[in-house]
């Protein structure tokens, strides 16, 4: 049996050029680039998913003639990879603002704990949202979806997002500002009612100050931020395939 030279360093650098694409989407897509992944297993999923990946993937670059061009389209298909990706971390962020307003409207702001995937400080009610939709992500087969979303974007000639690096950064800005309005929408039923109920023991301090209104409001404010958040999610699945449909509509346009 013979083994062709050529051949060999033809599929090494067909390799090399999908590892190095593949690793700026893994460094910034959610759960797979989480800070609780360690390094080690990143790494090794790259591999994997790059070796897999390989032999359907367009041609890469020829390791004896590397020329300038090819870096630079490298370097493109990189940036384009990590816009993927944090698009991604922006969808999953929408849920963690909307559990931010109703965490602070139901006078959670001290109960804050540490996110682990961002190092940062955040409601209690954020980290269940987060759990929840990235339960729900990996059970409609979101991460194979954008899988195929990043596949189909390296068998074009410069990546994802309909080509452009300029019309990549148009879309993450155009998703950001989607994060925002999605959020207050997701949180507007329960900061609504919840300020009802503030609004209401306003009032009953003025009528009856000799209430403690800290220690009457702060229990029921508790309460009733819970049982409005029970009555949501009863219509969660249909929020949430929605914010979906419109995230992935917007991402593949």
């Amino acid at each position: 049996m013979t083994i062709a030279l050529g051949s060999v360093m033809g599929y090494m650098g067909d390799f090399i050029w999908n590892l190095l694409r593949l690793s700026g989407f893994f460094m910034t897509v959610p759960i797979f680039g989480n800070q609780l992944v360690s390094r080690r297993i990143r790494i090794a999923i790259v591999f994997a998913v790059a070796l897999a990946l390989t032999p359907v993937l367009p041609v890469g670059i020829d390791l004896s003639a590397i020329e300038v061009s090819d870096l630079s389209n490298l370097l493109v298909q990189v940036l384009m990879s990590m816009g993927l990706g944090f698009s991604a971390a922006i969808f999953f962020q929408l849920f963690v603002i909307a559990g931010q307003f109703i965490g602070m409207q139901m006078g959670l702001g001290f109960a804050a704990m540490v996110d682990p995937g961002n190092g940062v400080q955040v409601t209690v009610w954020s980290q269940f949202f987060l759990m929840l939709v990235t339960l729900s992500f990996l059970a409609v087969n979101g991460h194979l979806i954008l899988f195929e979303i990043l596949i189909k974007g390296y068998q074009l000639s410069l990546g994802s997002f309909g080509g452009g690096l300029a019309e990549m950064g148009l879309n993450v800005a155009r998703l950001g500002g989607w994060m925002f309005v999605g959020g207050i929408l997701l949180a507007i039923p329960a900061v609504a009612s919840l300020l009802v109920v503030n609004l209401s023991f306003g009032i009953m301090n003025r009528s009856a100050p000799q209430l403690n209104v800290f220690a009457l409001g702060f229990p029921f404010s508790l309460v009733f931020g819970l049982s409005i958040i029970w009555f949501l999610l009863h219509g969660w699945t249909d929020q949430f395939h929605r914010l979906l449909s419109d995230f992935l509509s917007m991402l593949v346009t």
